[in-house]
This record gives structure tokens, C-alpha cells and sequence, in this order.
């Protein structure tokens, strides 16, 4: 069975929605129902002519936090939830739309399933009999599937949560049923999603994910039930794979210059904010490209489908009139459901750069080149790009996996920009790139080390002594001594070697690096494991190998 923070398998939808009720104010669980609802508008005979219109929603679990989530003022009544990946009975969803319903009627909203449309379109077909005034608008907004014959039709997936949003604020501002409906089918008119899978999904108490995708391969089109794409294509830049998904829905949705447009982008349940957001900016880079002008742009997690990697792109367009300006307002009003992404009120999104206070760098001494240095800086930024894969390597298994990375970003800065000067003034320009452009811990122990061997070289002092220098620079900043099973034990005995020439300097580096290998560590993120570091070398002592040992050919030659 896959590894999941459950019980039993089939009690996960229950807990799940006790734990909702628990984080989110105002919403109670029915009692032996999957139903979260805002016990203000359970409708009672006294309250029956007072209470606003009810908006409703739900479907199978497993794409939290819709639905229950947004149960709240400004967005959803009740939210009824079926099992995983199951729409609940007809039975559940008229219990939900007979406890909500009073004298200004309901409003249900279905994602185009055939389950949901069943269960949800037979309910309102009874509680109409009933006497309740019911209407329903279903959101097909999956531009991945076209009408035809050969399939159930498209699919309703993240940008239902739009009209819940648009319907719900509606009904708090107490509009009739015949407006909020209205509201929500001109929502479900205007959208398009389309979403992209980068991993299968593991139900609860499956043994393993629907669908395996190679390291390379991502699914396109998805629904939100674990099934795969309507095609298989490779992985690229996210830039390349978002033109893509924008140009589809612009397509679909035949949109054009002028138009006006809002943007949700959602998490399929496992993909990061910062992965989020770079979708996000390429969305509204490809949206200006093409002179569509985007309004609002939401993202997080909207509608998931547990634990798959992926992203859906919605885009809703606008009407060009009253009736848009409306909705907009609608989408920007108040909610207090904590899962919707909007708040506070969002602005018409820029990407706003300020300068920043950087200073300039004094001009350097042309009279006073060192071929010689430029040539041992220049090898050991070749090496460390070399390098960088290995590195990361060795990071990721007693360390947090980004020393490869860190270390190239800092050998980059300098090739695309690389100095001429005295040593001294090559060293401390490598020592800015350093603590500029490395970053985390070892930018500024690289960023002193540099600093302090070029200031004993500007006094007079000799390539070993300045050496030794930055050794005990990155010794006074880093609070490291050899043994800690850190750079320094490459670092420190290299030092010493220093007077007896290149090939003893690489030697003790090397030994030194080797030595880590039985070391507990005493200082860095390594600490934290224990013994599970004990047989494996310190990357950043390996990495002070790496570059000694180039620089040391580079001077041989």
C-alpha cells in the first residue's frame, strides 16, 4: 500500500471533513451525511422567508479543498462530498438542497460528470417536486475534449470554482435565483480549462499511482479523477509547454486582442507554490504577447486531485459590458472561505521592478593585469561547472541537494563577466559574484575566503600566506574547524601544504576530503542526520578539490 497520513481507507473522506470543519469558522458537518454546510442557513420554519438564496455544490472527494472548502459567506452554502473520486447519491444531494433550501429557492452547481449530472440533476428534479425552487447550471470547461458522439462530453474541472465564487457572492448580496443562476451561466459560457499531469495519482489504499509517466513524459488534458491525458508528449521548459496550453485555450475560447480575461492557475495537489508561480508568469506573458488584456490572476490550490504533480490553466473571459464589469466585482467581493485564492481584492495584475541599491564596483587597474591569476580563476570555474552535477549529487544524500547549483550560479556570473586586473582585484571582484550570486552558506564563506586572501595579497604578501588568509577567514565566519567535516577539512591542510608546492597543496586537499568520509558532522545541514552521513565525502569539501586540482593544471600550463 502507498504511503499515505490516513486510518482506515475507508473513513478518509469523514476524518478529512471533520478536519475542514475544525479550521474553517462558520461551517458545521451534518450529522451521518458527507455534507458541510453554514448552520446560519439551515433553513427552519422561522427563518424559511428570510434566508438568501442557497448555492451548492460537491462531487467525489479527493480534489480538496472544492468543495467543502468553500463553504463560507460570499462563496458556498453547502457542499455535498461522495468517496473518493465518487459523486455522492441522489438521496445525500437532496437532503443537502431540502436543509438549505428556503422561500428564495437554490441554486446547484455540477461539474460535468456523468455522476455528478446524474445524481445532482435527479435531486433537484425531486426537490422541485417537492415544491422547492431549484435551478441547476453545469460547467463543462475542459477545452481538452471537443463534442462528439465518441465521448460523454467535456468535463468540469478547476474553473467551476469561478461560478461558485461568482454565484456565491451573488446570494450574499441577496440577488434573486433567476440573477445568481444567470451569474453562473454566464461564468460556465466563458471559461476554459485545460490541465497537464506530471505523475499518476494513489488513492487511499491503492497499492500504487493509476497511471506511471517515464522521468520525461507529462500527460496533457487531464480530468480530475486520477485518469490519464487525451495525449502523452514529452516534458519541456515551462515556458514552451505553457505557450502551448494558452494557445489552446485562446482556440477553444476564440479569444482575440481586447478581450479581457481572468486567470486562475491551480495545483493538481503536489506541485509547489514556486512552480505555481512560474506558470503564472508565463500565462501572463503569453497573454500580452497576444494583446489580451488580463485583469485578475489567482493561483494555489483550487480544485486538486490528491497527490499528483501537475497544473491547470483557466482562463474566463470578460463580457464587454455591464454584465462583465459585474461579474469582476463579484469575483473581487469578499469571502471568508480561507481556501479561495482572490483575497484581498485582487489589482489588475503588473509585474512591478524597482532598482535595486546595489554599488557600483570600483573601475579596476588595467596597468596592472596577472595573466596568471585569470588563468587559475578561469580553470577553477571551468571545473566547478564540471562539477555541478556531481555535486548536487553528493548534496542531495547528506546535504539539501543544492551545492552543484549554488556553486554555478557564482562560476556563471563570472563567465559572462569575467575581470582583468591585479590578483588582488581579480579576487575581490570574484568575491562579490560570490556573495552576490551563490548564495545560502557557501556564498559568503567563498565571498570572505576570496575577500580575505585578496586584501593579504594588496599588502604584499605571498600566494601561501594569502591563502592561508582566506583558510582562516572562512574559518572565523563559519565557525568550522577540521574534523566538523566541512569545506574546511579540504581547505585547511591544503593551506599548510601551501609552502611545498601545487602538487602537495591538491594531495592534502584530497586527503583531507577522503577524511570526511568517516566523520560526523558538526557543522552545516549534514548535521542534522547523524550517522546516516558517516561513509559518504562532504560535497563541499569534494568541491575544494575539484577547483584546486584545475587550478593547479592551469599554472602548469
Amino acid at each position: 500500500m502507498a504511503k499515505k497520513l490516513i486510518n482506515d481507507p475507508r473513513n478518509v473522506v469523514r476524518e478529512s471533513l471533520e478536519g475542514l470543519v475544525l479550521t474553517q469558522p462558520g461551517t458545521a458537518l451534518m450529522k451521518d451525511r458527507l455534507i458541510v454546510v453554514r448552520p446560519e442557513q439551515v433553513v427552519t420554519a422561522d427563518n424559511r422567508s428570510s434566508v438568501p438564496v442557497a448555492v451548492i455544490s460537491g462531487g467525489g472527494a479527493g480534489h480538496e479543498p472544492a468543495h467543502a472548502g468553500y463553504v463560507a459567506a460570499g462563496m458556498l452554502t453547502a457542499a455535498v462530498s461522495g468517496e473518493v473520486f465518487s459523486s455522492p447519491s441522489v438521496d445525500v444531494v437532496l437532503d443537502c438542497i431540502r436543509a438549505v433550501t428556503g422561500d428564495a429557492g437554490c441554486l446547484v452547481v455540477v461539474k460535468s460528470y456523468t455522476g455528478d449530472r446524474l445524481n445532482f440533476g435527479l435531486a433537484a428534479e425531486l426537490a422541485r417536486a417537492e415544491g422547492l425552487k431549484v435551478e441547476v447550471v453545469v460547467v463543462a470547461d475542459d477545452v481538452a475534449i471537443t463534442e462528439s458522439d465518441a465521448n460523454a462530453g467535456r468535463r468540469g474541472l478547476a474553473g467551476t470554482v469561478l461560478a461558485h465564487k461568482s454565484a456565491g457572492a451573488a446570494a450574499h448580496a441577496r440577488r434573486s435565483l433567476e440573477e445568481v443562476a444567470a451569474i453562473a451561466r454566464t461564468v460556465s459560457a466563458g471559461l476554459g480549462t485545460i490541465g497537464v499531469g506530471l505523475s499518476g495519482v494513489t488513492v487511499p489504499g491503492a497499492s500504487g499511482p493509476g497511471f506511471t509517466l517515464g522521468e520525461d513524459e507529462i500527460e496533457v488534458g487531464l480530468g480530475i479523477h486520477g485518469e490519464p491525458g487525451v495525449r502523452r508528449e514529452k516534458l519541456r521548459p515551462a515556458d514552451e509547454l505553457v505557450a502551448e496550453l494558452v494557445q489552446l485555450l485562446i482556440t477553444d475560447r476564440q479569444l482575440g486582442a481586447g478581450d479581457r480575461v481572468v486567470a486562475l492557475i491551480g495545483s493538481a495537489g503536489a506541485t509547489p507554490p514556486m512552480e505555481l508561480s512560474i506558470v503564472t508568469r508565463a500565462v501572463a506573458a503569453q497573454l500580452a504577447a497576444r494583446g489580451i488584456d488580463l485583469v485578475r490572476v489567482w493561483q494555489g490550490l483550487v480544485m486538486t486531485s490528491l497527490d499528483m504533480a501537475g497544473v491547470s490553466i483557466t482562463l474566463l473571459r470578460l463580457p464587454d459590458d455591464e454584465i462583465g464589469s459585474d461579474l469582476l466585482a463579484l469575483l473581487d467581493a469578499p469571502t471568508a472561505s480561507r481556501a479561495w485564492p482572490g483575497r484581498p481584492p485582487g489589482a489588475i495584475p503588473h509585474l512591478q521592478l524597482v532598482p535595486a541599491p546595489g554599488v557600483v564596483p570600483e573601475p579596476l587597474d588595467a596597468t596592472g593585469h596577472d595573466p596568471v591569476v585569470r588563468a587559475a580563476i578561469d580553470a577553477a570555474i571551468r571545473a566547478v561547472l564540471d562539477q555541478e552535477e556531481e555535486l548536487t549529487r553528493l548534496d542531495q544524500v547528506v546535504g539539501d541537494g543544492d551545492l552543484g547549483t549554488a556553486l554555478a550560479r557564482g562560476a556563471r556570473a563570472w563567465a559572462a563577466q569575467p575581470v582583468d586586473g591585479s590578483g588582488a582585484e581579480q579576487l575581490r571582484r570574484l568575491s562579490e559574484y560570490a556573495r552576490r550570486d551563490i548564495g545560502g552558506t557557501s556564498g559568503p564563506l567563498y565571498a570572505v575566503g576570496l575577500l580575505r586572501a585578496a586584501e593579504s595579497l594588496a599588502s604584499g604578501a605571498s600566494w601561501p600566506d594569502a591563502f592561508a588568509a582566506g583558510v582562516d577567514g572562512v574559518r572565523d565566519l563559519g565557525g568550522a574547524s577540521v574534523g566538523d567535516r566541512t569545506m574546511v577539512d579540504a581547505l585547511q591542510p591544503a593551506a599548510e601544504a601551501a609552502p611545498d608546492g601545487l602538487d602537495a597543496v591538491v594531495d592534502a586537499a584530497q586527503r583531507g576530503a577522503d577524511s570526511t568520509r568517516a566523520l560526523r558532522a558538526r557543522r552545516g545541514r549534514s548535521s542534522y542526520l547523524g550517522d546516516r552521513v558517516e561513509g559518504h565525502p562532504d560535497p563541499g569539501a569534494v568541491a575544494v578539490t575539484a577547483w584546486l586540482a584545475a587550478v593547479r593544471d592551469a599554472l602548469r600550463r
